[in-house]
């Protein structure tokens, strides 16, 4: 049986937004266009050469319920939590953390770059995985597959691709993120599993998708099912993210960096931050 191609559901134009202590972002998922495309609850990609626009960054702050997954392009971010993690995270790393019953933490970019960029996407847990306990993969640039196929080049972060794996395991989600850079008049295609969500970040270039659907850069594109991911770039290259996981299906309560199943659960967590039993000791 042929592989049925997935085709554009939906292209969303990144909206500018200021977060943390006033880092300004463009953010895809997690606005008033587009809330949440199960299980991805928020995309944000930040870039800037100007130092005042991200050098505030993210003081300590709370997260239950999630994983939040960093990706670096350029610059460095220190980063420390309330379990002990403490380090940085520069060009071509990947932090992903399980936010679960609950963490503190906070992202402070460094000033002395020429640059900073990079993106965020928030990914729910399950009911039944809400409240596990935290913890950090911290996957150094050189630890993530990458490889060459037709000229396309290609960054395993999560899943696999032609049987390599990612360097990231171990994620309910059954996740697949890659870093996919097409040269001008090249292809790529990458099958993905039928009933999960898939969607496309495009940050350099043009992408062409199925019936010449174009999206250049920046946007976000999003997948009806099918088994096939197919993408191509026409006169410039094409660099996109290409994310997909298994959805949940789950009714989902948010207040901020808190998402849980109900107002109940929120309540608690806010009772939890102000009675200063939000993080637990093991």
């Amino acid at each position: 049986m042929a592989l049925q191609p997935r085709k554009v559901f939906d292209i969303v134009v990144p909206q500018p937004v200021i977060e943390g202590a006033g880092v300004r972002l463009k953010r895809s998922i997690a606005t008033r266009e587009l809330d949440y495309l199960d299980p991805f609850l928020l995309f944000d990609h930040f870039g800037s050469k100007n130092p005042a626009d991200y050098i505030a960054g993210f003081p300590m702050h709370p997260h239950r319920g999630i994983e939040t997954v960093t990706y670096m392009l350029a610059g460095n971010v220190n980063h420390q939590d309330s379990i002990g993690n403490a380090g940085s995270i520069g060009a071509g790393d990947v932090q992903w953390m399980t936010a679960g019953r609950g963490i503190m933490h906070e992202e402070m970019p460094q000033a002395n770059e020429r640059e900073l960029a990079g993106f965020q996407l928030w990914v729910n847990l399950p009911a039944k995985l809400k409240m596990t306990k935290p913890r950090y993969q911290d996957v150094p640039s050189a630890r993530i597959p990458e490889f060459e196929r037709d000229g396309v080049k290609v960054r395993v972060i999560a899943g696999a691709v032609d049987g390599v794996a990612g360097a990231v395991t171990e994620i309910f989600a059954d996740p697949e993120y890659l870093d996919v850079a097409i040269p001008a008049r090249g292809a790529f295609e990458q099958p993905i599993a039928r009933g999960h969500t898939a969607f496309a970040y495009v940050f350099d270039g043009e992408a062409v998708f199925e019936n010449d659907q174009r999206a250049p850069s920046p946007r976000l594109v999003i997948f009806g099912d099918g088994d096939v991911v197919r993408v191509r770039a026409e006169n410039q290259v094409a660099r996109f993210l290409l994310i997909s996981g298994k959805p949940l299906g789950e009714p989902i309560a948010r207040y901020g960096p808190f998402v849980m199943n109900t107002r109940a659960e929120i309540e608690q967590a806010l009772r939890d931050l102000r009675d200063g039993t939000f993080v637990q000791a093991d």
